[in-house]
Parts: structure tokens; C-alpha cells; sequence
């Protein structure tokens, strides 16, 4: 038996991914249509670390399928506090379960664990490495909002270093066409290497890096904010120091294009003002509702099951 999983975003080709956005669009227009699609299924969500949206977003996702959900938001919860291996664990579970989310707080965990599982594997964050279904996410509120992926300029604002939202989604827009990156971070906080010379400019990609979000601004089409992540840091005093490097606020986006779409993983912090969420060109919330609907499409897919 061919098991599919999502670990890394390029784990499904542009086609896919676009077949992906058309499901989730014709889910947001007939959701009736989808209620019982995967009935008698279940999802089980196992995080190893702390989550609210992602969690929660997978949860909602299967119920409106008409799925049901078992799982644990917590390693405390789970017989890993026992000393059991994360491998055993997702054995276990998939005789359970129909389809896995994982996340965990270890780069490449849901990548080991796919070899012991005998469903599909959801990387739901590994680390600071990868998040493909936020990165699913955020193509599919770009194209909702600009109606297409391609010839646009994004500015990925913030931790850039340990973000592993916006690794994941540089990946996924370096294999678009027309795509122009800007990166503003602090130097302690800037897009890894490997990211800038292995990805974009092996695919010839152009980009630029600033420490300044005001120049930025003007020539920006998406922009990007992320927060500081304390839990990324071992120096506490250094994540005091930078966690209040860049805060958007309305007089920032004066010099913004009309049409700009600003778009957030979550949880916020303090970097975007909260006084930004009556601007049209917050996109945030549409964000979180766009999750559940992208969510909802990749089940369906790594299930096998068409509507």
C-alpha cells in the first residue's frame, strides 16, 4: 500500500497544490456539498508542543467533514512522559486512526515517525524547520486575495531565523514565477543561508535584505509578519531585546500600496497593533479561517477520497 504523507511542502508538486486551492475554494462555496465526506474516518491530532489555531484548525477541519477526532495537545499527556520512543507512539496511534497531525518541537520528527506509521503523516510544525500546512494556508489566502501565485512582491517581516512558517512558504513561492523576496529582520534574525542560496537563488530568484519595514513598505505587494518566538530562544535576554524590533501600526502603512495583503501566522504578540485590524488590508483573520478550508482539501487527498 502507497502511503501518502505531507512532511515538507515540496513533498506535493505546483499541480497538486493547485488542485488543492480549487478543492478548498469549492468547499468555501458548497460546504454541504462536503459535510459527510469522511464519515466512519478519524483524525488524530498529536502535538508534542503547544498549539491553539493549527490544533484546533485540524479539528474543525475533519468534524465538517463529518470525521471525528482523538489525540493529545500535549507530551505530558502522552506515554512519551513514560519514556516511550515518539516512533512507538505513532505506530500505536495509526491503529487507531485514520490520518495523523503531528508537532513537534524537533526538526525532522515527522519525517522518522512517517516510517512507523501505517496512515498518512501531517507535519503540523517540526521546529523551526518546516510547516507545510500553514504554508498551504497562506497560498491560499495569497490567491483569494490577489487571484493569482505568481508576479508579486512578499516582505517577510521579523524572525526569519527560527520562523518556520516563512521558510516553508519561500520554499513553496520559489517554485512560482515572478516572485520578488524582501527580507527585514535584525541581523541576529535573518533568513538562514540555506534558504537564500540553496533555494531561491539556486531556482534564480531575486531578493533583498533590510533592516528597515518603512523603506520596505512602498514597494511591497504581500507582506509577511511574524512574531519573535520566545520559545526559539536560549538566551532570554537576547529575546528581550528583540521582540519589539518591528510593530505595524496604521501610520507604518501610510506609505503602503491600497492593495497590500497583510498576512500573519498567529498567535500575534505585540507586532502588529491591534488598531491594523480594521485596515482592509489585514488578511489575518481570513487567514485563519482559510486553514480549516485548505485543511479540509488535504485530508480529503491524503484519504483518497474525492467529492
Amino acid at each position: 500500500m502507497n502511503i501518502r504523507h505531507l512532511i515538507d511542502i515540496t513533498d506535493f508538486t505546483t499541480a497538486e497544490i493547485d488542485a488543492l486551492i480549487a478543492t478548498a475554494e469549492d468547499i468555501i462555496e458548497n460546504p454541504a456539498k462536503y459535510q459527510d465526506a469522511c464519515s466512519h474516518k478519524q483524525l488524530a491530532t498529536l502535538f508534542f508542543e503547544p498549539s491553539t489555531r493549527t490544533r484546533l484548525s485540524f479539528e474543525s477541519a475533519m468534524l465538517a467533514l463529518g470525521g471525528t477526532v482523538l489525540g493529545f495537545s500535549e507530551a505530558a499527556s502522552s506515554s512519551t512522559a513514560k519514556g516511550e520512543t515518539v516512533m512507538d507512539t505513532i505506530h500505536t496511534v495509526s491503529c487507531y486512526a485514520d490520518i495523523i497531525a503531528m508537532r513537534h518541537p524537533k526538526e525532522g520528527a515527522p519525517f522518522a515517525a512517517s516510517f512507523s506509521s501505517e496512515v498518512p503523516i501531517i507535519n503540523a510544525g517540526d521546529g523551526s524547520h518546516n510547516h507545510p500546512t500553514q504554508t498551504l494556508t497562506d497560498l491560499l489566502t495569497i490567491h483569494r486575495e490577489r487571484g493569482s501565485l505568481d508576479n508579486f512582491t512578499i516582505g517577510f517581516c521579523g524572525d526569519l531565523k527560527f520562523g518556520r512558517t516563512v521558510h516553508s512558504l519561500a520554499n513553496a513561492l520559489s517554485r512560482q514565477t515572478g516572485i520578488h523576496f524582501v527580507f527585514i529582520s535584525p541581523d541576529e534574525l535573518k533568513m538562514p543561508d540555506h534558504i537564500k542560496h540553496h533555494v531561491l537563488e539556486a531556482r534564480g530568484f531575486s531578493y533583498e535584505e533590510t533592516t528597515s519595514l518603512e523603506e520596505a513598505m512602498p514597494k511591497l505587494d504581500v507582506l509577511y509578519m511574524t512574531r519573535v518566538q520566545k520559545e526559539r530562544f536560549f538566551n532570554e535576554a537576547d529575546y528581550i531585546r528583540l521582540k519589539d524590533t518591528y510593530i505595524l501600526d496604521p501610520e507604518k502603512l501610510v506609505a503602503a500600496k491600497k492593495e497590500l495583503c497583510i498576512l500573519h501566522p498567529l498567535p500575534r504578540v505585540n507586532e502588529i497593533a491591534v488598531a491594523v485590524d480594521a485596515d482592509p488590508r489585514a488578511c489575518y483573520w481570513k487567514q485563519v479561517k482559510n486553514g480549516k478550508y485548505i485543511r479540509m482539501a488535504l485530508i480529503l487527498k491524503l484519504l483518497g477520497i474525492e467529492v
